[in-house]
Order: structure tokens, then sequence, then C-alpha cells
């Protein structure tokens, strides 16, 4: 996969992928994270990071003609590979273990 692990934008991305069914187009994308992190994110940004994550094999893309997509252009979708699952499943086991414990000291 290049470099180990994923960084937090890439991490955040293939969740939003995956939450929206393992399949989306990158205004689709944008939509559901900022809505789920708050924070503004670049169209620019996204797709950059959209093709980064195909080039490591983590993402597949199909080009959808307007015909199809219902818009007046053609769509770009994003879907998961089988081999985006084990650096979720790494990360999300990383994070547990560094958050175990701590719940009492942010629970004030």
């Amino acid at each position: 996969m290049g470099r180990a692990g994923l960084g937090e934008f890439e991490h955040q991305i293939l969740l939003i992928i995956l939450r929206l069914g393992r399949e989306g187009y990158s205004v689709s994308i944008v939509a559901e994270l900022e809505a789920r992190t708050g924070r503004e994110a670049a169209t620019a940004a996204v797709y950059i990071a959209l093709r980064r994550l195909e080039k490591k094999g983590l993402l597949s893309s199909r080009l959808e003609p307007p015909e199809q997509s219902g818009s007046p252009y053609p769509r770009r979708y994003f879907a998961l590979t089988e081999a985006a699952f084990e650096p979720l499943r790494q990360a999300r086991r990383a994070l547990l273990e560094l958050w175990d414990g701590l719940e009492p000291v942010l629970d004030d």
C-alpha cells in the first residue's frame, strides 16, 4: 500500500464511502464528510485524496455517463476495494487500543 497506515483524511474518506453504501462520487463524499466532521472540505482536496487512494489500490472508480447518472455531466463513482478493509480494521484496532482506559480522564 505504499506508506504504512492511513492518513486521517484518507481514513475519513474511506469511512464516508463505506457509510454511503460502499460507493460515492465527489459531491456526495464532500457533503457527507462535512456533515460528519463539522469542517469544510475542499472538493479538490477530496478528489486528490480519492485518486491517491485509487493509486494505492484501496478504491476503484467508474465513470457514469450523464444519461445514467441523471446529471448533466458524467460522474466518477468511487468504491472500496477488498484491500481497503484491512487498513481500516488495523486503524480501528489501533485507535481503540489508544483510547482504552482513558474514558475516566475525559469524563470529568
